[in-house]
């Protein structure tokens, strides 16, 4: 099921495109309506920033978390969620790179009218996005990120400090998420030994990192541990490092660019064991990518799948019913939520404001008593900024489709 989701809402692309294309020139005379129709300029413009990967390889999951947004920003203006304002989308592409990412965090923290942010997708791109944000007390709120120092510090394991009070997140962290994966293989699927590979980037780092020491933990033996480069394409000195070890799976820390090619290359070259990655191979790019040889390989990824939440029904069929080109994909819902947390501290923080300036402080205190019931279950913060929720899913490849095997609170032991 986690899989027809995303099968549907590419046939519908198609649909989409004219439906779309019809509606353009309505938009075209709407949009001037809404501008001239403040009674006299008494409408006070807020502007909610979105940092996401617009172009590039992981430009399906930034459309998505980009979509999300400004369907809850038409709905919070379309009810007048915040009398006397009116909310606005500014997204910014950060090409899923750092530099672009800080570029994009400066253009909106110049912004008088920017009072939160929902991004970024990259661990490694928020790292340089917090330090732009922060002086400006200008809230961010990722969909995506999940490693763990973003809200706990570089010493998180031992000595946890939150480094930014701007902060949050409404995903789950790889704390959680590679330890999840670990007892996945070791407990469910009774796999005792496992070769590792990340990519050396902050997230793929993380994955390995936290799932090497929960299999250890629980019995399993890692009997390789190797890298990659993200910019390679071609894995046969990997591969090669690996195959003598004799692995029963392969778990690997990155994204779907880089470990689809791998799972095709592994396989194709005799080592016939299924890859399992995190939340960033979790897309049907992943299987293009991987060919007919991906049946079989499983990721995890935060939340519950959203088609089987009775609470993401009106978001699925609301987000279909504004044509928007891109569906979803993997955290439309976690954006959605993000979205509207800064929503609700706005409720707050924007209700006797002059300007947005002013509240932006008042927006990062509101936002540590947010709580809701969102699109992917309870949506709350603790005192890191963390999401209070530690649901995930494993997903298996099967027929050319992402299906979910199980979905579980993560409970720590």
């Amino acid at each position: 099921m986690g899989g027809t989701v995303h099968q549907r809402s590419v046939v519908r692309v198609g649909a989409s495109l004219i439906v779309a294309s019809l509606a353009l020139t309505a938009c075209g005379s709407r949009s001037g309506n809404d501008s001239g129709g403040d009674s006299g300029g008494s409408t006070k413009t807020a502007k909610i920033g979105v940092i996401a990967p617009l172009s590039g390889d992981l430009s399906a999951l930034g459309l998505g978390i980009q979509h999300s947004v400004e369907l809850a920003v038409k709905q919070a203006n379309d009810s007048n969620a915040i009398p006397g304002w009116k909310l606005e989308v500014d997204a910014k592409d950060d090409e899923a790179k750092t530099e672009p990412g800080k570029n994009a965090a400066t253009a909106l923290a110049s912004d008088k009218d920017v009072i939160g942010v929902v991004g970024t997708l990259n661990t490694s791109v928020s790292q340089q996005v917090q330090p732009v944000l922060a002086p400006k007390n200008i809230v961010q709120v990722s969909p995506a990120n999940t490693g763990p120092g973003l809200t706990q510090g570089a010493k998180w394991q031992t000595d946890p400090k939150r480094p930014y009070p701007t902060y949050f997140r409404t995903c789950t962290t790889d704390a959680v998420q590679g330890p999840f994966a670990a007892r996945y293989l070791y407990e469910t699927a009774k796999i005792t030994k496992v070769a590792t590979i990340h990519d050396k980037k902050a997230y793929g780092q993380g994955l390995v990192g936290t799932f090497t020491e929960e299999f250890k933990k629980l019995g399993g033996q890692v009997v390789t541990a190797q890298t990659i480069n993200p910019d390679d394409s071609n894995y046969q000195a990997v591969i090669s490092a690996v195959k003598p070890s004799n692995p029963q799976a392969v778990y690997y820390g990155g994204e779907y660019p880089n470990a689809g090619p791998l799972s095709q290359q592994m396989k194709a070259a005799g080592l016939n064991v299924p890859l399992m990655g995190g939340d960033g191979i979790f897309d049907p790019k992943y299987i293009t990518l991987a060919g007919k040889t991906s049946d079989g390989d499983l990721a995890t990824s935060v939340g519950a799948p959203v088609d089987s939440l009775e609470s993401a029904k009106k978001f699925v069929s609301d987000y279909n019913a504004q044509n928007y080109k891109e569906p979803y994909a993997a955290y439309g819902g976690y954006s959605y939520d993000a979205a509207n947390a800064i929503i609700e501290a706005l409720k707050v923080s924007l209700k006797d404001a002059k300007d947005v300036e002013s509240a932006r402080q008042a927006t990062v205190d509101a936002m540590s008593k947010v709580s809701f019931d969102g699109v992917t279950g309870k949506v709350a913060f603790d005192q890191y900024g963390d999401t209070t929720s530690k649901v995930l899913t494993v997903y298996k490849v099967a027929g050319g489709k992402w299906a979910t095997v199980e979905t579980k609170d993560f409970e720590s032991k």
